[in-house]
């Protein structure tokens, strides 16, 4: 045999073996059945040998039964398809490049199409379509089937779907071509067109590019060395997704019992056990489970020099009422909710209070203009939804309104410090206004909320952004023309209200613990972009390719001994108290990162938050959020998500979210 082909095989093996290493890259075994079918096609992954028939005579022989099956006059002599010097890379010497559908025939499905209204959950015949189930249903419809005597590779006109074929079946609906290869390995086949990079025209039609493409041909020996191989190695894929699977029901119930503990506990110290690699747990869970204790009197410890809540509140609601006399305001008051509860809920110096009786009277919760008409230069800064945030605020809005409009809206101008909530489509969004907004006015789409002293505007903050209150938000939302959450709702919602000094120990630990969070989410993002550089390193290494549109394919030009740092880096630690440098050594992607880019990895990704945009691109805070505020002003992108667990969204996958 010929050694200049196949020692990338055995590479594979090894790599598989050490899959470890690079296992939290995202989507880390389906990247290695598309190495494994790289290196198939490449040539790669099994030794040649100089004994086989070269893939040239294997060639004339189709073309030779194709004008046969055609019933031409003429036998044809070579490929229709083939041009001089049309190659995507180099393949052994006694491969050749074909047409993709050069070795096959296409089988008549005329009479034989099963309408999707028709398929059963259960019959004689399986229904096979170009959708992703591999079965879609069944026919009892003799008539109907097609025999598989020999196999057949089934292709997705508008899906790109391929499927193997060998069982008699009943083909499903429209766009289904039908290929029965000849004088080739059906297996091989039906992997050169799973491998096959066509371009998506979403539902349009795909057969004609698939009939333009070309694949490869080795010698129909190797064909069999080949399809052996990749089943071989594809196995060992599908123990390793497993094993991924049974990891990952395994950290569950860890998680479980480790949140359990923190929520007993809830001390840094039992925060950093959640941070364990053995638990796998979601930062966002760990953030609901310290906002959840947060407001449940279980964060921080009672002490009895504290004030009764019940009286600060008490004493709060009579100066409420002398406001409203002395100012002649038109006020409703509704009763105090204590009642609704039961005394252990929550710790006895605590008490529950509506919202609305917890808002500055003179400033009840309010949405603001109507109808704002176009941008116009100098005019009043306008707050929409999507301008919300809790940080990294811009110095203004980016729209401005006629100050003719706005001035029948004065109730709802800005001061600074108050909390919005968006209250049309993304229902239970958060943010502060910075000093820097006051004199701006709202949307109709948010309402403002400002609360009087004896309530911590950032202890407010956490209790809004619990997942109880988002939950109620939800629950009594309207559907209109889009989902509308009623002002009168919002002033119903119940709110614990612990002693003041408490509610700043509260804010102080949440913000301590947040901090904590913050950096094991920046440390993981490191560890996941090292393993899915490590991933592309070895990859790159043993195919000679880079991963297309890949910002991390810069790895493919890294040496072994490069390769071999990558895969030394650290796995992330639990953050220290003392260490707020984020672990790992994650160095920039070399190359400038501009809009169109970033806005390539966030549909890459599909989410982004600022720690991983920056892991990812090498950019500083300042430069990332100029991008993103462009990409949100261009309406490319959107925000989701408040505070520390804001997340970039393309607008496609925002419209799903929504």
């Amino acid at each position: 045999m010929d050694a200049a082909g196949g020692s990338e095989g055995m590479r594979i093996e090894q790599i598989l073996e050490k899959f470890d290493l690079f296992a939290q890259a995202p989507g880390a075994v389906e990247r290695m059945r598309e190495v494994v079918l790289e290196l198939a096609v490449r040539g790669k992954l099994v030794l040649q040998d100089i004994a086989d028939e070269p893939a040239s005579e294997l060639l004339k022989r189709i073309l030779a039964e194709k004008s046969r099956q055609a019933g031409r006059d003429e036998r044809m002599t070579s490929d229709p398809g083939q041009t001089p010097n049309n190659e995507q890379f180099e393949v052994p010497v006694n491969w050749v490049w074909i047409g993709a559908t050069t070795p096959a025939v296409k089988v008549s499905d005329q009479g034989k199409k099963v309408q999707t209204k028709d398929i059963l959950n259960s019959g004689k015949f399986p229904v096979v379509d170009q959708g992703k189930m591999f079965i879609r249903g069944f026919c009892d419809d003799s008539e109907k089937v097609i025999s598989a005597v020999e196999p057949i590779v089934l292709f997705g006109d508008h899906t790109r779907e391929t499927k193997f074929i060998d069982f008699d079946f009943v083909v499903g609906a429209d766009g289904v071509k039908l290929l029965k290869p000849i004088f080739i390995n059906p297996r091989f086949y039906f992997l050169m067109l799973r491998w096959l990079p066509l371009e998506s025209r979403g539902y349009a039609r795909h057969f004609k590019l698939l009939k333009a493409a070309r694949i490869p041909l080795p010698p129909l020996a190797e064909q069999k060395r080949i399809v052996a191989k990749v089943d071989e190695l594809m196995a060992i894929c599908d123990r390793l997704e497993a094993q991924l699977r049974e990891r990952d029901t395994r950290h569950g119930a860890l998680a479980r019992a480790a949140l359990a503990r923190f929520a007993a506990a809830p001390t840094p110290d039992n925060l950093q056990y959640l941070f364990h690699p053995a638990y796998d747990i979601a930062s966002g869970d760990i953030r609901k489970s310290i906002f959840r204790l947060a407001v449940h009197g279980k964060l921080v410890p009672q002490s009895p020099n504290d004030e009764n809540a019940r009286v600060m509140i008490d004493r709060a609601m009579k100066l409420r009422r002398e406001t409203i006399k002395s100012k002649s305001l038109r006020r409703k008051e509704l009763d105090e909710s204590g009642n609704l509860h039961k005394n252990d809920d929550f710790p006895s110096l605590w008490c529950i209070e509506r919202l609305a009786n917890l808002v500055d009277p003179e400033n009840t919760i309010s949405y603001g203009v109507l109808v704002p008409g176009n941008d116009v230069p100098d005019g009043i800064p306008f707050v929409r939804a999507q301008d919300l945030c809790l940080s990294q605020h811009p110095a203004r809005p980016n729209k401005t309104i006629a100050p003719d409009i706005e001035r029948p809206y004065a109730r709802t101008r800005l001061t600074g410090g108050e909390i919005l909530l968006c209250v049309v489509g993304s229902i239970g969004k958060i943010g502060v206004v910075p000093d820097s907004w006051a004199g701006a006015n709202i949307a109709r789409a948010v309402a403002r909320i400002k609360p009087i002293p004896d309530v911590l505007r950032d202890y407010l903050l956490i209790v809004l952004l619990e997942q109880s209150v988002q939950e109620h938000f939800a629950s009594t939302t309207r559907t209109l023309a889009q989902p509308t959450l009623n002002v009168g709702m919002i002033e119903q919602t119940l709110i614990p209200i612990p002693p003041l000094a408490e509610q700043r120990r509260i804010v102080a630990q949440v913000d301590h613990l947040m901090s904590l969070v913050d950096r094991y989410e920046s440390q993981l993002t490191t560890a996941r972009a090292t393993a899915a550089r490590l991933l592309d390193a070895l990859v790159a290494e043993i195919t000679g390719s880079r991963r297309p549109g890949s910002l991390a394919s810069s790895s493919a030009a890294q040496s072994p001994r490069q390769t071999k740092a990558l895969a030394n880096e650290e796995r992330p630690q639990p953050p220290s108290e003392r260490s707020a440098a984020p672990a790992g050594g994650t160095p920039a992607i070399p190359g400038r990162i501009d809009g169109a880019g970033l806005l390539a990895l966030l549909r890459d990704r599909g989410s982004l938050s600022s720690s991983e945009a920056q892991a990812a691109t090498g950019l500083d805070p300042a430069t990332l959020r100029g991008l993103f505020k462009t990409l949100i002003d261009q309406r490319l992108a959107r925000t989701v998500g408040q505070r520390r667990g804001m997340r970039y969204l393309p607008t496609a996958v925002a419209a799903q979210v929504e």
